[in-house]
């Protein structure tokens, strides 16, 4: 079995990440001991204490330019002693692994040499604790996974993202294409960031595959706020802001442009605002808002480019 790594990016969450290491050093794994690396971006709270509590499994080092995607290259790095199909994990620092984890996490990437990229399920620890409204739908500003109990594979015909929340890749993949951009990158509490999305993107543009296996399966406590209507507007704002910046080729297609916006946005974006006037119409709130989401989405794509358009 290969050597596996884990990453664990912190900045300011002491209390959950005591939780995610205590699940993380408890793997049942046959093979050489993980080596756990912790990423502490800035944190002022008492990160550092947590770490030593977890010493000499967990080894904590500081990456001082603040970024979800600065501190993970950082931890990256820390493996250069790893060989090119040695594996290196990812996980939030607000999460908590189920004990077999990393080892259907290694046992994937052994029975085939082709995958590059594995991931699981990120599941909320309490499902019953999120309100009716907060359906897979909208899972994605909560940071929850699930492609359902069946594996599935995602390439560049069907680029469907993995989170990283739950995500692990064999070292010569980032030898290939580099880190995680720190362009498109979560700093601090900001939302809606995609340096996920942007870095499976270049991957599977190389001709690589990612596999998804229900079985490797990790949790989080959702924080309250991120249960409110309001959270999910300033998400997906977000959200449409990091697109606009990552300039996809499906979205940049059309040649017409107004304000260096795609036309085909605009009449998207008609067509939302349409549906959501007939939705509360009927009283039918979950289509309404589900079209209010790709409104706040176009609106914080198009003050993107605006700004851009600006700094010409």
């Amino acid at each position: 079995m290969r050597r596996l790594g884990i990453v664990v990016p912190t900045h300011n969450r002491a209390a959950s990440l005591r939780r995610t290491l205590a699940s993380v050093v408890a793997q049942s794994y046959a093979g050489p001991r993980p080596e756990v690396v912790v990423v502490n971006n800035n944190s002022t709270d008492a990160t550092a204490a947590v770490c030593a509590e977890f010493a000499p499994a967990v080894r904590a080092i500081d990456e001082p330019r603040q970024g979800l995607s600065y501190a993970r290259n950082a931890g990256i790095a820390s493996f250069e002693h790893f060989d090119e199909d040695d594996v290196i994990a990812f996980i939030d620092d607000d999460i908590e692994a189920r004990p077999e984890w990393a080892a259907a996490l290694a046992a994937a990437f052994t029975s085939d040499a082709s995958i590059d990229c594995v991931g699981g399920r990120v599941l909320a620890s309490d499902l019953t604790a999120l309100p009716a409204w907060l359906t897979p739908e909208h899972w994605g500003p909560l940071a929850l996974q699930d492609h359902g109990a069946a594996r599935r594979t995602f390439s560049e015909s069907s680029p469907v993202g993995l989170i990283g929340a739950n995500f692990a890749f064999r070292k010569r993949v980032f030898k290939r294409i580099g880190g995680f951009s720190p362009d498109v990158q979560r700093i601090k509490d900001g939302v809606g960031s995609t340096e996920d999305h942007e870095f499976l993107r270049r991957l599977y543009a190389t001709g690589a595959t990612a596999l998804y296996i229900p079985d490797a399966v990790v949790s989080t406590d959702v924080p309250a706020e991120r249960m409110t209507r309001e959270y999910h507007r300033r998400w997906h704002r977000g959200h449409g802001r990091f697109h606009a910046l990552m300039r996809l080729p499906e979205m940049e297609r059309a040649r017409a442009r107004l304000l260096g916006i795609p036309m085909h946005l605009f009449r998207r974006a008609i067509q939302d605002v349409v549906s959501w006037v007939r939705s509360l119409l009927r009283g039918d709130a979950a289509r309404a808002f589900a079209a209010e989401t790709r409104l706040w989405f176009f609106s914080g794509f198009v003050k993107e480019r605006c700004v851009c358009l600006g700094r010409r």
